[in-house]
């Protein structure tokens, strides 16, 4: 089933994780709802303005899931709000950057970045309609800090 032009359930609700442990991490038609929604207004934009494909690394997750793999049970990955991911051939800080400047959404997190690595962790970025805080914040595996205009 394709959400929107590029990005498909299935590779929103892949993990191998899942696969692993045997954990069926189907979601709820209103998850699936918001998933379109972060695809819309996350995903596309994104895939738009730097023209390379990429597959997000992680989309929806069951409770199940998301406590397996040591996550928050306030998650927005589990009502499908939310998604990791990067793409390749561009610095995470510089697609956080983009996606602050350009883009509405409730988090965007810069995910165990290192700034020795411009490719070091990952992007979450959730949407959740008009209620968005557009935080932002950097992560180093450590400590939570607000993400300027680095």
């Amino acid at each position: 089933m394709n959400l929107s032009e590029h990005f498909t359930l299935t590779e929103l609700v892949k993990s191998q994780t899942a696969d692993r442990l045997g954990i069926n991490n189907t979601p709820s038609g209103d998850a699936v709802e918001c998933l379109i929604v972060v695809c819309e207004k996350i995903l596309e934009p994104v895939r738009d303005n730097y023209g390379v494909p990429f597959t997000p690394s992680s989309g929806f997750r069951c409770p199940e899931l998301n406590e397996a793999i040591g996550s928050s049970n306030t998650s927005q990955h589990i009502s499908g709000e939310a998604v990791d991911f990067e793409v390749p051939g561009i610095p995470n800080m510089g697609l956080a950057h983009w996606i602050m400047n350009n883009l509405d959404y409730d988090q965007m997190l810069l995910e165990f970045y290192r700034d020795n690595d411009p490719n070091s962790g990952w992007v979450h970025c959730s949407y959740c309609g008009d209620d968005n805080r557009n935080d932002a914040k950097r992560f180093d595996g450590k400590v939570w800090l607000p993400l300027g205009e680095d």
